[in-house]
């Protein structure tokens, strides 16, 4: 006996990618609803390579009683509106936006990181997945922050443009093209031009001069890996299409050198470690599309302060990042609680 399985926003890049990874990852699923806004029904979307295909619902009249899991990609506005309604009817919301994650009864998941924190899922029937950036870089820390306890981390991510959704993937290629035969690249979704650029600014800007993105690493990794763990983090938004890459350096509270880091990586769930000192030896982020690992390379002490590190980080932001840690979570709930198939 498998679940019965509503994936809301069905018809964008996230909600996409969590109908490919339950069909990849075969996911006992009995019975699959696909669900969005308006002005999304009756659009076909497929199920992975397979000849399977669902009809999109409407939201808003969708019924979600009876059902097990809905995992949710339709952004804070709509998730506040219909996320208590399924929740209260049975049906545990694993939502992909930023509205619950630091809700102190919503556990915020990364199931190679802290699976034990879903066992409080009951007190809202919601589980939070966490920003992109900063799934993929708890899944590479938490092995190392195990052996030596991490003290302090600074972050520069490199943010692809799928992270701001299909309008983002579109303003690049437009801007590129115009480009290439003289047209004009004017900024749309943009605060700036991001084709052949880069942008220090990802989400609005808060008070202290961080933007609401860079915040978002802060307090999540509190949240998901240790409280007492210090974050700086500068987002910035780059002219690749999928795939988030992060320059991570870290202070430890005890010794770890990289020949010993590189081991412990080496075998971490979810992570690869590729990190040959030579041209080419590690990953960038066309090389993680499509994949479900965390990528880690460049792993190398850092002389300037006393048990630092530093490291390359990449993966696929759609992925990793949104709607494969979405489907981990599922699984997990399954395994934990639910206890079907």
């Amino acid at each position: 006996m498998g679940y019965r399985i509503v994936v809301a926003g069905a018809t964008g890049n996230v909600g996409r990618e969590m109908l490919n990874i339950l069909a990849e990852r075969e996911f006992p699923a009995d019975e699959i609803a696909v669900v969005a806004s308006s002005r999304s029904v009756g659009e076909v979307v497929d199920y992975g390579d397979s000849d399977r295909q669902f009809t999109v619902k409407n939201i808003e009249h969708f019924d979600p009683a009876g059902w097990d899991m809905a995992l949710f990609a339709i952004g804070s506005e709509a998730t506040r509106v219909y996320a208590p309604r399924f929740a209260a009817a049975g049906c545990t919301v694993i939502d992909n936006s930023s509205l619950y994650r630091m809700d102190p009864d919503v556990p915020l998941i990364v199931p190679e990181v802290n699976p034990d924190a879903i066992d409080g899922y009951r007190r809202r029937n919601i589980i939070a997945n966490p920003n992109c950036s900063t799934a993929q870089m708890v899944v590479a820390l938490k092995p190392l922050h195990d052996v030596a306890r991490i003290r302090r981390i600074v972050v520069a991510t490199y943010q692809s443009v799928s992270g701001a959704g299909k309008a983002g993937m579109d303003e690049l290629f437009e801007q590129s093209r115009n480009i290439f035969v003289g047209d004009s690249a004017e900024a749309k979704l943009f605060t700036k031009q991001i084709a052949f650029n880069v942008i220090p600014h990802i989400d609005s800007f808060l008070d202290d001069g961080s933007t609401k993105e860079e915040w978002k690493m802060v307090v999540e990794t509190k949240k998901i890996l240790d409280p007492k763990i210090k974050v700086s983090a500068t987002c910035v938004r780059v002219p690749v299409f999928v795939g988030h890459s992060e320059a991570i350096n870290i202070e430890f509270e005890d010794e770890l050198s990289a020949n010993r880091a590189q081991a412990i990586l080496r075998e971490a769930p979810g992570v690869v470690l590729v990190d040959r000192r030579e041209d080419g030896g590690y990953v960038t982020p066309v090389e993680c599309v499509g994949e479900y690992a965390t990528y880690v390379s460049r792993v190398r002490e850092d002389p300037t302060v006393e048990n630092g590190l530093s490291l390359w980080c990449v993966s696929d932001n759609l992925r990793k990042g949104a709607a494969l840690n979405a489907v981990q979570i599922a699984e997990l709930l399954g395994r934990r609680h639910l206890r079907k198939g």
